[in-house]
């Protein structure tokens, strides 16, 4: 490329190159990266955790999945042109790999494993926001943090926190430590729950109740549920699913609360469409397509595939986009809290399922 010369220009005449008609300074343009780009670094290293999967299925492609995605990111470390699509995998393929457990499982069976855990999860909610707000004055923990750790852990993880965010107005740094301190648990979830279960010789259904009332995040009550078994992870993904669609009510309790609290006529800038997991609506259609026999018997296997693949790039992606160094920065305290809740919901949970005899 040949330079201009310093000089041109400024010679005796020279005018300099009157801009076109019309046109602006617009200043530098940022082109966003392509989604394609995470979404094939998912596959890829998802492919990988699937074949592990297969040679030691007592651990499972979910778990292999989210450990080699945490892995690669906190090693070698993820390039920026990578971060939209693994935005993209790890929340909207998620979603897609539920809808489509919904087309191998019949409404009936979602509807008798929903009414079945109601009793569970309440049981499990009520010690998490009790648990959160005891253990959270005795280690002077401000109150919207409690709250977030606390509906974090009752309801479905950064989801919940993600909705309950705008209705107590909370700091982004309180938002951020939540995440972080929940995220920490779901981790240690992911990768001792099976193991746990196998230990305590519990049944797929009495596992896939403990790990959908007990675990904090879809995806990791899904990569947990799988791990242990197919039907523990059918059983726990309707659970979660049930116990998810409880933040609408825990919102508008919120919602009222602050409302209350403020002395004005509404919960600002929150709304229930924003906060609502629709995809469980797109769950609840695939499971009544299926009972309605319009999907082939033969199809299901490679439906469940499809679910099961879908899962395993969606953990990946979440894997790759966790910065363990970004997490540490959350205090000691917080993880107190955290954990203690976290202690106290599972405990509970086994405790219920004990007493109803449905271990």
């Amino acid at each position: 490329m040949i330079a201009a010369s310093p000089h041109a220009g400024s010679q005796t005449g020279a005018r300099p190159h009157a801009p076109r008609s019309g046109a602006k300074n617009r200043g530098p343009v940022s082109v966003q990266p392509s989604p394609l780009y995470g979404l094939l670094l998912a596959a890829a290293v998802g492919i990988a955790a699937l074949l592990l999967g297969r040679w030691a299925p007592i651990i499972g492609g979910p778990v292999f999945g989210i450990v080699l995605g945490i892995l690669i990111r906190n090693s070698m470390g993820v390039a920026p042109v990578f971060k939209p699509g693994l935005g993209f995998a790890s929340k909207k393929i998620l979603q897609w790999s539920i809808i489509a457990l919904g087309f191998g499982l019949s409404i009936q069976q979602v509807a008798k494993t929903g009414v079945e855990s109601l009793s569970v999860t309440f049981v499990t909610i009520c010690v998490a926001f009790g648990s959160a707000y005891l253990l959270g004055k005795w280690l002077k923990i401000p109150p919207k943090l409690q709250t977030l750790i606390g509906v974090g852990t009752a309801i479905c993880g950064g989801s919940a926190i993600a909705a309950v965010t705008p209705i107590i107005k909370s700091d982004d740094h309180e938002t951020a430590f939540a995440i972080s301190t929940i995220f920490i648990f779901n981790i240690i979830a992911v990768l001792t729950f099976p193991l746990l279960g196998h230990w305590l010789h519990m049944s797929d259904a009495g596992f896939g109740m403990w790990a959908g009332t007990a675990i904090n995040d879809t995806s990791s009550v899904v990569a947990a549920g799988y791990s242990y078994s197919t039907a523990a992870g059918d059983y726990a993904t309707i659970v979660k699913l049930t116990r998810a669609t409880l933040i609408i009510p825990i919102c508008l309790a919120l919602a009222c609360y602050v409302a209350w609290r403020s002395k004005k006529q509404g919960a600002g800038d929150f709304s229930l469409a924003r906060i609502f997991p629709w995809f469980i609506l797109w769950f609840l259609a695939a499971s009544g397509l299926r009972s309605s026999g319009m999907i082939p018997q033969a199809w299901n296997g490679g439906i469940h595939f499809m679910a099961e693949f879908l899962i395993i790039v969606a953990l990946t992606a979440i894997g790759l986009s966790s910065d363990l160094r970004r997490m540490a920065t959350a205090g000691i305290r917080p993880v107190l809290l955290g954990l203690g809740v976290w202690m106290s919901v599972l405990l509970s949970s086994l405790l219920v399922q004990h007493l109803i005899g449905s271990w």
